[in-house]
């Protein structure tokens, strides 16, 4: 059996970096269903005076090319000894430049790793985790912000639905995009227009059309992007269902975002009466086979409870290893993971 050795790329964010290796051991475990062999020993060990995240195994190249998209995975070793580690090249799945990911910089921003991991770790607990390196799955995350976890399934060559509450959020994403896209000269359209529901406007619906190169354009290889400026609790009629693979998100950590109350009575920032309410919305959305990812403050929210909603709508939660972790002194940040079945 071969042992390995991965070095952990650094975290621009110092309170994430000092948890990264445990968090990366519950990551790395994650992806046995899709290797060709389980891996064992995993654990942080130093070698030369730096921290590596090490396992043993085989690894076949396919195994190497879904390792590669580890959210914190920066170089991989195979070791010939205690000390001497023998280089093997990643193929990370990267569509576009990844200032696509890094260059948005605002108030509640997710930090970019943890967006990706938790991108990981849903598609890994769905039913299409063989196709991951395949791309042609479509990545819905309802509570978007300004589109990290969108780029984020652009990246991986995915198309992306998002639902935006905030106006400003979804023009200021729209503005980035289109600002981004014409810098990188690649072909793309983009445009936002109403969407109306029984007559009645409903909604604004951000379509966003793009290929990674002249080349892709031509042959029709695009991906697709939607952003629906609407409440994520009412989507009936503004979008099919069954349309997503996988549904990833952050919840409100009682902090920013929200969802308007039933009563007209403004937003609220409760993350499970917003999950209550919203979860049957998105599920009409997600096929038989996704997964749901979200991530939360559990100083706002208690993961049994959450998990309470989740089983309530039918869904079977898929386990990991302890992926909880402290954000600052206002939150403690916690990953669930459930698939739907039927």
């Amino acid at each position: 059996m071969s042992r390995y050795a991965m070095l952990l790329a650094p975290s621009a964010n110092r309170v994430y970096a000092d948890q990264a290796s445990r968090i990366s051991q519950a990551e790395l475990a994650g992806f046995s269903p899709v290797l060709s062999a389980e891996l064992s020993g995993i654990d942080a060990t130093t070698i030369g005076g730096v921290e590596y995240l090490t396992f043993d195994g085989e690894l076949t190249t396919r195994d190497i090319a879904y390792l590669s998209n580890l959210s914190s995975a920066y170089a991989l070793f195979e070791r010939v000894d205690e000390e001497l580690l023998r280089p093997l090249a990643l193929s990370p799945l990267a569509r576009y430049d990844s200032d696509l990911i890094t260059i948005p910089k605002y108030a509640g921003k997710t930090n970019e790793q943890f967006t990706k991991l938790v991108l990981n770790l849903t598609l890994l607990g769905s039913a299409f985790a063989p196709r991951m390196l395949d791309g042609n799955l479509t990545v819905l995350d309802p509570l978007c912000g300004r589109g990290t976890t969108l780029n984020q399934a652009l990246m991986y060559g995915f198309d992306g639905i998002g639902v935006e509450i905030d106006g400003k959020d979804v023009e200021a994403y729209k503005l980035f995009l289109q600002t981004w896209l014409k810098r990188k000269r690649l072909k793309h359209s983009a445009e936002l227009v109403p969407v109306r529901r029984q007559g009645r406007r409903a909604a604004r619906r951000l379509e966003v059309t793009l290929a990674a190169s002249k080349d892709d354009h031509k042959a029709g290889a695009v991906q697709k992007l939607i952003v629906l400026n609407a409440d994520t609790t009412g989507l009936d009629g503004l979008i099919k269902g069954n349309v997503a693979d996988l549904i990833v998100t952050d919840l409100p950590y009682g902090i920013a975002h929200g969802s308007y109350e039933e009563d007209g009575g403004g937003i609220s920032r409760r993350p499970l009466d917003l999950l209550e309410r919203a979860v049957p919305e998105w599920l009409k959305l997600l096929r038989p086979g996704g997964a749901i990812g979200i991530s939360w403050n559990t100083k706002v929210a208690k993961r049994e409870l959450a998990e309470d909603i989740l089983l309530a709508n039918g869904l079977k939660l898929i386990e990991f290893q302890p992926l909880a972790h402290r954000v600052d002194q206002g939150i403690e940040r916690d990953v669930l993971v459930a698939r739907k079945y039927s």
